[in-house]
Protein backbone atom coordinates (compact mmCIF):
# COMPACT_ATOMS: atom_id res chain seq x y z
CA UNK A 1 0.00 0.00 0.00
CA UNK A 2 2.85 2.34 0.84
CA UNK A 3 4.26 1.76 -2.63
CA UNK A 4 0.93 2.63 -4.25
CA UNK A 5 0.65 5.85 -2.27
CA UNK A 6 4.18 6.80 -3.24
CA UNK A 7 3.54 6.05 -6.90
CA UNK A 8 0.32 8.05 -6.88
CA UNK A 9 2.09 10.94 -5.24
CA UNK A 10 4.82 10.70 -7.82
CA UNK A 11 2.29 10.82 -10.63
CA UNK A 12 0.66 13.86 -9.03
CA UNK A 13 4.00 15.62 -8.68
CA UNK A 14 4.98 14.80 -12.25
CA UNK A 15 1.62 15.99 -13.49
CA UNK A 16 2.04 19.31 -11.70
CA UNK A 17 5.55 19.75 -13.04
CA UNK A 18 4.39 18.96 -16.56
CA UNK A 19 1.49 21.42 -16.29
CA UNK A 20 3.80 24.14 -15.03
CA UNK A 21 6.19 23.52 -17.91
CA UNK A 22 3.30 23.59 -20.38
CA UNK A 23 2.22 26.94 -18.92
CA UNK A 24 5.72 28.38 -19.18
CA UNK A 25 6.12 27.10 -22.73
CA UNK A 26 2.74 28.54 -23.66
CA UNK A 27 3.55 31.85 -22.00
CA UNK A 28 6.85 32.13 -23.85
CA UNK A 29 5.19 31.37 -27.17
CA UNK A 30 2.47 33.99 -26.65
CA UNK A 31 4.83 36.65 -25.29
CA UNK A 32 7.18 36.08 -28.24
CA UNK A 33 4.26 36.39 -30.65
CA UNK A 34 2.41 39.33 -29.11
CA UNK A 35 4.75 41.05 -26.65
CA UNK A 36 4.16 41.66 -22.97
CA UNK A 37 1.56 44.42 -23.12
CA UNK A 38 -0.69 42.69 -25.66
CA UNK A 39 -0.66 39.29 -23.95
CA UNK A 40 -3.39 38.19 -21.56
CA UNK A 41 -3.38 35.26 -19.16
CA UNK A 42 -6.46 33.76 -20.84
CA UNK A 43 -4.52 33.45 -24.10
CA UNK A 44 -1.61 31.83 -22.28
CA UNK A 45 -3.99 29.30 -20.72
CA UNK A 46 -5.41 28.47 -24.14
CA UNK A 47 -1.92 28.05 -25.60
CA UNK A 48 -0.92 25.77 -22.72
CA UNK A 49 -4.15 23.75 -22.90
CA UNK A 50 -5.16 24.47 -19.29
CA UNK A 51 -7.84 26.47 -17.52
CA UNK A 52 -7.09 30.07 -16.56
CA UNK A 53 -7.30 29.30 -12.79
CA UNK A 54 -4.67 26.59 -13.33
CA UNK A 55 -2.26 29.24 -14.59
CA UNK A 56 -2.77 31.29 -11.44
CA UNK A 57 -2.32 28.21 -9.25
CA UNK A 58 1.24 27.89 -10.60
CA UNK A 59 2.26 31.53 -11.10
CA UNK A 60 0.63 34.42 -9.34
CA UNK A 61 0.39 37.03 -12.07
CA UNK A 62 1.38 38.05 -15.58
CA UNK A 63 4.66 39.59 -14.38
CA UNK A 64 5.70 36.29 -12.78
CA UNK A 65 4.78 34.46 -15.97
CA UNK A 66 6.88 36.80 -18.05
CA UNK A 67 9.94 36.62 -15.83
CA UNK A 68 9.95 32.87 -15.40
CA UNK A 69 9.03 32.05 -19.00
CA UNK A 70 11.91 34.15 -20.33
CA UNK A 71 14.38 32.84 -17.75
CA UNK A 72 13.48 29.19 -18.37
CA UNK A 73 13.89 29.72 -22.11
CA UNK A 74 17.23 31.45 -21.50
CA UNK A 75 18.41 28.49 -19.42
CA UNK A 76 17.44 26.10 -22.20
CA UNK A 77 19.23 28.14 -24.86
CA UNK A 78 22.29 28.55 -22.64
CA UNK A 79 22.44 24.79 -22.06
CA UNK A 80 22.23 24.12 -25.80
CA UNK A 81 25.11 26.52 -26.46
CA UNK A 82 27.21 25.03 -23.65
CA UNK A 83 26.73 21.56 -25.15
CA UNK A 84 28.12 22.91 -28.43
CA UNK A 85 31.17 24.45 -26.72
CA UNK A 86 31.87 21.22 -24.85
CA UNK A 87 32.76 19.57 -28.15
CA UNK A 88 36.13 21.33 -27.87
CA UNK A 89 36.89 19.19 -24.84
CA UNK A 90 37.45 16.22 -27.14
CA UNK A 91 40.00 17.91 -29.40
CA UNK A 92 43.33 16.02 -29.27
CA UNK A 93 46.20 18.19 -28.06
CA UNK A 94 48.24 17.61 -31.22
CA UNK A 95 45.45 18.26 -33.76
CA UNK A 96 44.70 21.27 -35.95
CA UNK A 97 41.97 23.26 -34.16
CA UNK A 98 40.42 24.69 -37.34
CA UNK A 99 37.93 21.88 -37.96
CA UNK A 100 36.63 21.63 -34.36
CA UNK A 101 36.48 25.42 -34.02
CA UNK A 102 34.49 25.61 -37.25
CA UNK A 103 32.13 22.91 -35.98
CA UNK A 104 31.61 24.79 -32.72
CA UNK A 105 31.20 28.10 -34.55
CA UNK A 106 28.57 26.52 -36.80
CA UNK A 107 26.70 25.10 -33.81
CA UNK A 108 26.78 28.41 -31.95
CA UNK A 109 25.60 30.49 -34.90
CA UNK A 110 22.70 28.12 -35.38
CA UNK A 111 21.87 28.30 -31.68
CA UNK A 112 22.13 32.10 -31.60
CA UNK A 113 20.02 32.54 -34.74
CA UNK A 114 17.27 30.11 -33.70
CA UNK A 115 13.81 31.69 -33.29
CA UNK A 116 13.69 30.99 -29.53
CA UNK A 117 17.10 32.61 -28.98
CA UNK A 118 16.06 35.69 -30.93
CA UNK A 119 12.80 35.84 -28.99
CA UNK A 120 14.58 35.65 -25.62
CA UNK A 121 16.84 38.56 -26.53
CA UNK A 122 13.94 40.61 -27.85
CA UNK A 123 11.73 39.95 -24.83
CA UNK A 124 14.49 40.76 -22.35
CA UNK A 125 15.31 44.03 -24.10
CA UNK A 126 11.77 45.09 -24.99
CA UNK A 127 10.68 45.32 -21.36
CA UNK A 128 14.02 46.43 -19.87
CA UNK A 129 12.39 49.52 -18.34
CA UNK A 130 9.82 47.44 -16.44
CA UNK A 131 12.08 44.43 -15.76
CA UNK A 132 15.60 45.92 -15.54
CA UNK A 133 16.99 42.84 -13.80
CA UNK A 134 15.63 40.41 -16.38
CA UNK A 135 18.02 41.45 -19.15
CA UNK A 136 20.91 41.02 -16.71
CA UNK A 137 19.81 37.51 -15.76
CA UNK A 138 19.26 36.50 -19.38
CA UNK A 139 22.76 37.73 -20.21
CA UNK A 140 24.21 35.77 -17.29
CA UNK A 141 22.41 32.58 -18.30
CA UNK A 142 23.30 32.79 -21.97
CA UNK A 143 26.17 34.99 -23.15
CA UNK A 144 28.28 35.01 -19.98
CA UNK A 145 27.95 31.27 -19.35
CA UNK A 146 28.94 30.52 -22.92
CA UNK A 147 31.86 32.97 -22.81
CA UNK A 148 33.18 31.41 -19.61
CA UNK A 149 32.97 27.87 -20.99
CA UNK A 150 34.54 28.89 -24.29
CA UNK A 151 37.36 30.72 -22.50
CA UNK A 152 38.17 27.53 -20.60
CA UNK A 153 38.31 25.49 -23.80
CA UNK A 154 40.45 28.10 -25.59
CA UNK A 155 42.82 28.27 -22.62
CA UNK A 156 43.37 24.52 -22.90
CA UNK A 157 44.09 24.82 -26.62
CA UNK A 158 46.59 27.61 -25.93
CA UNK A 159 48.31 25.56 -23.21
CA UNK A 160 48.54 22.65 -25.65
CA UNK A 161 50.26 24.95 -28.15
CA UNK A 162 47.41 24.88 -30.69
CA UNK A 163 46.71 28.61 -30.22
CA UNK A 164 48.96 31.54 -29.43
CA UNK A 165 49.33 32.51 -25.75
CA UNK A 166 46.42 34.79 -24.99
CA UNK A 167 43.93 36.04 -22.44
CA UNK A 168 41.27 33.34 -22.90
CA UNK A 169 38.40 35.60 -21.79
CA UNK A 170 39.34 38.18 -24.42
CA UNK A 171 39.83 35.47 -27.05
CA UNK A 172 36.39 34.05 -26.24
CA UNK A 173 34.83 37.51 -26.53
CA UNK A 174 36.47 38.01 -29.92
CA UNK A 175 35.32 34.63 -31.20
CA UNK A 176 31.74 35.19 -30.04
CA UNK A 177 31.69 38.72 -31.46
CA UNK A 178 32.75 37.38 -34.85
CA UNK A 179 29.73 35.07 -34.69
CA UNK A 180 27.07 37.37 -33.27
CA UNK A 181 28.00 40.56 -35.12
CA UNK A 182 27.00 39.39 -38.60
CA UNK A 183 23.79 37.89 -37.23
CA UNK A 184 22.79 41.25 -35.75
CA UNK A 185 23.51 43.20 -38.93
CA UNK A 186 22.30 40.51 -41.33
CA UNK A 187 19.62 38.36 -39.66
CA UNK A 188 19.24 36.35 -42.86
CA UNK A 189 22.98 35.55 -43.06
CA UNK A 190 23.80 31.90 -43.64
CA UNK A 191 25.03 30.48 -40.28
CA UNK A 192 27.54 28.15 -41.92
CA UNK A 193 29.10 30.99 -43.90
CA UNK A 194 29.27 33.18 -40.79
CA UNK A 195 30.91 30.31 -38.89
CA UNK A 196 33.53 29.70 -41.57
CA UNK A 197 34.45 33.38 -41.85
CA UNK A 198 34.55 33.82 -38.07
CA UNK A 199 36.84 30.85 -37.61
CA UNK A 200 39.15 32.05 -40.37
CA UNK A 201 39.48 35.55 -38.87
CA UNK A 202 39.88 34.17 -35.35
CA UNK A 203 42.70 31.84 -36.38
CA UNK A 204 44.45 34.63 -38.25
CA UNK A 205 44.62 36.43 -34.91
CA UNK A 206 45.11 33.52 -32.51
CA UNK A 207 46.31 30.58 -34.59
CA UNK A 208 49.86 29.29 -34.51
Amino acid sequence: MGSEVSTGGGRTARGRIERRQAILDGAFAVFARRGYAQTCVKEIAQEAGVAKPTVYSHLNDKESLYREAVEVAADRIGAQSLAVVEQLREVPADSDPRAPLTTVARGLTRAFSAPDARAVRQLACAEAAQFPDLAVRVRERTALRVRSALADRLARLALAGRLRPCDPEVAAEHFLSLLTGPLEYRPDADPDTVAAHATDVFLQAYGK
